[in-house]
């Protein structure tokens, strides 16, 4: 690809986030414009963004790398992350709505009435998003090098210079903006190309085709078993209920009613955008099974329009796939660093504009720190890992809270405490093995430490059940009572 059109993508991203953000600068004026919007956002803005955020380096370019690799095993990976939305759906989108928070610790101190659990949920919610962001910064770092020559470095320093002037600027009301905007270009950017490629492999134009290669053979991931994927099915599943920049989201949805409607909108917009990245790593492993043999698996989308149409279009639908790609950096790594400031800036800064502002950059400098000190993996299995981490802490906790009026300030803190290190040593144990060494109940834990962690909820909750909170009736009629019609919140 030509470096110039490569750095051009990248500058007309980062122009086009910039002008969007700087409409949204102009409508934030007030703290909950900061924090959540305001709560007016309408669930087709609010699915687009959430769909901004959600799709990732793992969704945009880690999902083909894996179908290059592994086949049919890695489609696993889309149909668990466009799964985990019908679980929002069901259990999660509507109550947490309905309890009036700003933040996940916010809904865990006014459900248990303990400030202990807001500053144990609190933290776990920070190691989730820097644990999130890392691999944001990795696929930027991959593109701006593949596609550039730039050094590698310059791409997460990119990433959180534009990601903290848009959040510090405007808030949670420039970010939706900024995101429901990077939904639609990512979208773009990778259906435009495929149809090109495919004109091109079908011979619809007159340009030849490359020759296929009968088969991939790289050093490819060993075929999943039943374990592995009952595990990552676990992991994906239960990770989006506890996704902190996905649950903000709710927050800023009029009503319940509307966040459930936002949701449905979402699950239609995921599955329509799964279908891209999925005819990505088909097409791959017939024309570049090269790229898995020599370790580029997750820059396939970056690489085959141009390997496949060639010449001057082959450059501009490159661009486009930049593009796209930056975008799904910015707007996830935006989404992470939102809701991160709002933990941060209401448990340390007051949480206050100001606080918020400096918590934003907090958020985003420590896990430039640690991208810059870590080598990237597998961008899809990174953010599995991820998800499995969340399911083990976050999840339980929103569950319970939400569904079982047992549970006490105690249980949480035992059940996320016990959860978040028996997953947290799984994962430092297979950083250190490595892949091929790992066993796969430590490469995929969550088919074990998530039940852990939810017995563990349970069965101290249940030990100290003088701990209920005097508050529990209130709360959990709140967040099960359908609003009124056309409800405003007061």
């Amino acid at each position: 690809m030509n470096p110039v059109v490569g750095v051009a993508a990248f500058a007309a991203v980062t122009l086009a986030t910039a002008v969007v953000g700087f409409y949204g600068l102009k409508v934030s004026r007030t703290t909950g414009d900061f924090y959540v919007a305001s709560r007016t956002v309408k669930p087709w803005w609010n699915a687009s963004a959430i769909g901004g955020e959600y799709l990732s380096a793992a969704s945009f370019l880690g999902v083909a790398g894996l179908i290059l690799l592994s086949g049919t095993d890695a489609l696993w990976y889309p149909v668990g992350y466009t799964a985990g939305y019908l679980m929002l759906l069901l259990f999660v989108a509507a109550p947490l709505r309905r309890s009036g928070a700003y933040t996940i610790p916010d809904f865990t101190e006014a459900r248990l009435d303990s400030s202990a659990v807001r500053r144990v949920t609190s933290l776990v919610v920070v190691v989730v998003g820097w644990l999130y962001i890392v691999p944001q910064l990795h696929g930027a770092a991959l593109a701006i090098r593949i596609t550039t020559g730039l050094p590698a470095w310059v791409g997460p320093v990119a990433v959180v210079a534009v990601v903290c002037i848009t959040v510090v600027a405007g808030g949670m009301r420039s970010v939706t903006f900024v995101q429901a905007f990077q939904y639609w270009l990512k979208l773009t950017a990778l259906a435009v190309p495929i149809v090109f490629i495919l004109l091109v492999l079908g011979g619809a134009t007159g340009t030849t085709a490359p020759a296929a290669s009968p088969a991939v053979n790289p050093s490819a991931l060993a075929p999943a078993g039943p374990y592995q994927i009952i595990s990552l099915l676990v992991a994906l599943l239960f990770g989006t209920l506890g996704l902190p920049h996905v649950l903000v989201r709710f927050y800023t949805n009029p009503d319940g009613q509307s966040a459930r409607r936002t949701t449905l909108i979402v699950l239609g917009l995921l599955s329509v955008f799964y279908l891209l990245p999925t005819a990505y790593g088909v097409i791959g492993r017939v024309v570049a099974p090269d790229l898995a043999e020599s370790g580029q698996a997750d820059a396939l989308v970056l690489l085959l329009p141009g390997r496949v149409v060639g010449g001057m279009a082959g450059d501009l639908l490159s661009a486009l796939v930049v593009a796209g790609a930056f975008a799904a950096f910015l707007s996830t790594t935006s989404g992470l660093v939102v809701s991160l400031a709002g933990v941060i800036s209401q448990d340390v800064f007051g949480g206050s504009v100001r606080g918020f502002r400096l918590a934003a950059l907090i958020s985003s400098l420590v896990p430039l720190g640690i991208a810059s000190m870590t080598e990237s993996m597998a961008l899809a299995g990174s953010v599995g890992l991820v998800f499995a981490f969340t399911a083990s802490t976050i999840c339980p906790v929103l569950l319970l809270g939400i569904w079982w009026r047992g549970l006490t300030d105690a249980g949480a803190i035992a059940g996320m405490v016990t959860g978040g290190v028996f997953c947290g040593s799984a994962m430092v144990a297979g950083s250190v093995l490595g892949a091929a060494a790992t066993p796969s109940w430590l490469a995929q834990p969550a088919a074990w430490t998530v039940p852990v962690a939810f017995a563990v909820m349970v069965l101290v909750s249940r030990a100290t059940q003088g701990r209920v909170p005097r508050t529990m009736t209130r709360v959990m009629t709140r967040l099960h009572t359908p609003e009124r019609p056309l409800a405003t919140e007061r």
